[in-house]
């Protein structure tokens, strides 16, 4: 009887064990397989200035008193940080010696040509540089918490959470948001299963200027250890403690 318990005590613990493993179907990426969404593959579309993003701009000519000019107004504001001009609620910005200038909904690229053609008309040798100023992510959650910068022009969800130290492996992989601002209209929510292969390309795949990342926790986390090293400490700890019980029960008197 002793011996049975013993047997079926060990077997119940090998299956909690091996049932509390992070296998690689629970957290590998670019998995081609049954259970896993598949996504269609979309053209990436480059951002569009929104209300409320800042730009910033830099002016070259020949022109000496223009350039002299526009220097010391951007010095007024600081002298540690690049002067950034907001976008305002009616689409507009305000840039020093032009009227406002509509850049909502225009690319950087745009914006930039826009830009230059409003001051080609007061300086015929001009030339703009212009870039999106809070070119940044935000994430939450199971991979971290902070704010990055966008780096590169297509920069994609696997690089972003490179730069955030990966998710854990508590992270619900099944469940990845982005939390992604639609100008006046409501922000769009998408979620994706990020172990998919076909994340590539698709939706999803692209980070944008003021996308918040969400990982929630896994349900069941709890109950999992990081990696068979852990579950072998685990289970030759609990084996030995049974062991030691069983061992010690037939020495108790009632």
């Amino acid at each position: 009887m002793k011996k049975n318990s013993t047997i079926f005590s060990l077997l119940l613990l090998a299956v909690f064990v091996l049932t509390g493993c992070y296998s690689n179907r629970q957290i590998g990426l670019l998995q081609e397989r049954d259970g896993i969404p598949t996504y269609d593959s979309v053209p990436y579309v480059p951002y569009k200035l929104h209300i409320n993003d800042e730009i910033v701009y830099r002016l070259i000519t020949m022109d000496e008193t223009i350039s002299k000019a526009i220097a010391a107004d951007q010095q007024m504001s600081s002298s540690q940080y690049a002067t950034s001009y907001r976008i305002h609620s009616d689409g507009t910005v305000d840039i020093p010696f032009l009227p406002p200038i509509h850049l909502e909904g225009l690319t950087e690229k745009e914006a930039q040509d826009t830009l230059l053609a409003a001051f080609r008309q007061i300086i015929p040798d001009a030339d703009v540089k212009l870039a999106l100023y809070n070119k940044n992510f935000t994430v939450l959650g199971d991979l971290g918490s902070g704010q990055y910068r966008i780096y590169k022009e297509r920069m994609t969800i696997f690089q972003a959470l490179a730069m955030t130290g990966d998710v854990d492996n508590k992270g619900d992989r099944k469940h990845v948001r982005i939390v992604r601002p639609n100008g006046n209209e409501p922000p769009e929510v998408l979620e994706f299963d990020i172990r998919s292969k076909s994340i590539i390309d698709s939706k999803y795949y692209y980070i944008y200027p003021n996308d918040l990342i969400y990982v929630s926790r896994e349900p069941g986390a709890f109950y999992k250890v990081p990696s068979y090293s852990g579950f072998i400490a685990l289970i030759t700890s609990s084996v030995s403690l049974l062991i030691t019980v069983l061992n010690y029960i037939p020495n108790v008197n009632f």
